[in-house]
């Protein structure tokens, strides 16, 4: 099982929890892509790389673009969520970790859920890092979320309101019930936006588990904490029991489609993707009455069949399915960045037995590397592997 280990050893916002994502491995070009599918106009996202006390981190700044309205109302962040053409994974946990604000800013203010109007959460960078990081979670794959108690800072902080205590008044009903630390620290360490994506979507708090590191990350704050670094630490890994360098289980689902057409694959397999699919392929077979068809193919983890399923009913014409458990071996999968004259390009690396037996450019960063210069792809390949050779001696 993928896990993700949210280290807040300095709190946790929406920015930083985005950054520490970015900086896990999943592109920013792509988290765009899956950002633009919210038709939420008028912002900019920019992700730097920034050192604090010498750790290198990503730094998220969400700009406006053009002037928006004044914050927004709980349903009006679950019409955009409604509307938009995203995984229905990815909208129900951002739906949830919105109502949960919701509720605790309702609760805070004396009011109900509905009536509630959201100042600083219900802005376009609060919806840009929580739907973002619930886009970045389902790129990396990651199924189960563990986080360290949250570090609760001191002092005041100016909001729409005025000035309030710290840790604000929502952050403290966000946290209650949930294990809080507190630290040396004069200002906001734990945001509503960090406290609601942390209770809302972590499985567990405590200790890291253990687990096989997959990657590292660290997402920058923009607060200056002095000595102590104003840094989100995200790990990524496998289970122990579930080592990708062993043998493991994985279901194959199958279907025979011989009266949909062709165009509705691509989407199929999208939207299989999203559910949990680790492969999805197409084989041309003869069904009954001669006719031509379609053998349809899925890989996935045996917790993920349900999910599986429930794509295949919804989005082809077939009206059964069939499925399996067979075992397999994988190689145990390490990425590298490099730098070539075209950029950073990642390099997968796959081992076996502590041997290394493939290395690959990763083809999305070829490809866009390709397109921004203008040069072939084979060209960015060449100069990645030359890059992985000098990297590696």
């Amino acid at each position: 099982m993928r896990i993700a280990y949210f280290d807040c050893f300095s709190g946790v916002s929406g920015d930083m929890t985005l950054g520490a994502l970015i900086a896990c491995g999943v592109s920013v070009d792509d988290l765009k892509a899956d950002l633009a599918r919210l038709n939420l106009p008028g912002w900019e996202l920019k992700a730097d790389s920034v050192s604090r006390n010498g750790i290198g981190a990503i730094d998220v700044t969400v700009s406006l673009t053009q002037k928006q309205g004044h914050g927004r109302h709980l349903h009006h962040i679950e019409e955009i969520l409604n509307a938009a053409d995203i995984p229905a994974d990815v909208r129900a946990k951002a739906r949830d970790v919105f109502r949960r604000l919701a509720v605790a800013e309702a609760k805070v203010h004396q009011t109900t859920v509905e009536s509630i109007h959201f100042h600083e959460v219900g802005a376009v960078d609060a919806i840009v890092d929580i739907v973002g990081s619930c886009f970045a979670l389902e790129r990396l794959g990651v199924e189960r979320i563990v986080c360290a108690p949250l570090a609760l800072g001191h002092g005041f902080v100016n909001c729409a309101h005025g000035m309030i205590p710290l840790p604000a008044p929502a952050v403290v009903e966000l946290t209650t019930g949930y294990p809080v630390r507190s630290v040396d620290v004069e200002g906001e360490t734990v945001t509503p936006t960090g406290a609601a994506l942390m209770t809302t979507l972590a499985a567990e708090f405590g200790l890291i588990p253990a687990m096989t590191v997959r990657a590292v990350g660290y997402g920058a704050g923009k607060s200056d904490f002095g000595d102590r670094p104003n840094l989100l630490r995200v790990v990524i890994g496998d289970t122990i029991d579930d080592d990708t360098s062993d043998e493991d289980a994985i279901a194959v689902i199958e279907t025979n489609i011989d009266d949909m057409p062709s165009q509705h694959y691509e989407l199929l397999s999208e939207r299989l993707f999203a559910a949990g699919a680790v492969d999805v392929f197409l084989t041309a077979i003869q069904m009954k009455k001669n006719r031509p068809a379609t053998l349809v193919t899925v890989l996935a983890p045996e917790d993920k069949v349900d999910a599986v399923v429930d794509v295949i009913f919804t989005e082809t014409t077939t009206l059964g399915v069939r499925f399996r458990r067979e075992q397999r071996r994988c190689q145990e999968r390490t990425w590298v960045s490099v730098e070539t004259a075209y950029g950073a390009i990642r390099i997968k690396v796959g081992s076996w037995r502590g041997a290394v037996k493939s290395v690959t450019p990763e083809y999305d960063d070829a490809k866009a590397a390709a397109r921004a210069y203008s040069v072939p792809l084979k060209a960015v390949h060449e100069a990645a592997m030359a890059a992985y050779r000098k990297y590696t001696g």
